[in-house]
């Protein structure tokens, strides 16, 4: 199956946004009545091992959370049969340029970049959808330099995944290899030149066993885009 090599055949990443409750409040924002998403682009995923590149002068975010991998191409499917086009999941850090972002928001424009640069995306290797046999009943961690920065379960996503394959579907085309982020719990928070990352994806229905492991360093990115401090 093509989506065994979704992080080179995927044609999409489509975020949910603000998807638990106490991530919501932390950031002070509104809980939304509706599923909210914005788009990544592929070039920013990053394989299990590789290094985080921390653009210069921002503040620079960790958000983990459960992938959900398209099997077959899907438009306007409803939530009772979207399990279907689930092909498997995986382990994802949905990384965040907070500096970047937060100047986008204030001027009212788009905030893509934030959440674009390459390496921006880390992505753990495919797990196929029997491996799973509940995925609202997994526990997501990060650790920074083995201190845990996020601990969640599933179990507490606003929107479940088939409404999320609902509502994405009914505004696009999901193809095979496409990624579903379907949000992250609170506790977000920085990551930084020569931090050491580890995040980990574990099955509580057995005895949390190990599904998925992220593993990887931070580095300062030398050259590229610099974000302008005095606007954010």
């Amino acid at each position: 199956m093509a989506a065994r090599s979704f992080v080179t055949t995927g044609r999409s990443i489509v975020a949910i946004g603000r998807n638990y409750v106490n991530h919501v409040k932390e950031l002070n924002n509104k809980i939304p009545s509706e599923p909210f998403l914005f788009l990544k682009p592929t070039s920013s995923y990053l394989l299990n091992g590789g290094t985080i590149e921390l653009p210069q002068n921002e503040n620079c975010h960790h958000e983990v959370e459960l992938g959900v991998i398209i099997g077959s191409k899907t438009r306007d499917v409803q939530a009772r049969n979207a399990m279907d086009y689930v092909a498997g999941y995986s382990l994802a850090i949905d990384m965040t340029a907070r500096h970047a972002q937060e100047a986008a928001k204030k001027a009212g424009l788009p905030w893509s970049a934030s959440k674009g640069f390459d390496t921006f995306t880390p992505i753990s290797s495919f797990l196929p959808k029997s491996e799973i046999s509940d995925p609202h009943n997994l526990e997501l961690y990060i650790d920074i330099n083995s201190q845990t920065k996020q601990r969640g379960t599933t179990a507490d996503m606003i929107f479940r995944i088939p409404r999320l394959i609902e509502h994405i579907s009914s505004i696009m085309t999901l193809h095979e290899g496409d990624l579903i982020l379907t949000g992250t719990p609170e506790g977000v928070g920085p990551v930084r030149n020569g931090d050491s990352v580890l995040a980990g994806l574990l099955d509580l229905s057995q005895n949390k066993k190990e599904l998925a492991r992220w593993e990887g360093k931070a580095l300062d990115r030398k050259g590229g885009y610099a974000i302008n401090k005095s606007q954010s």
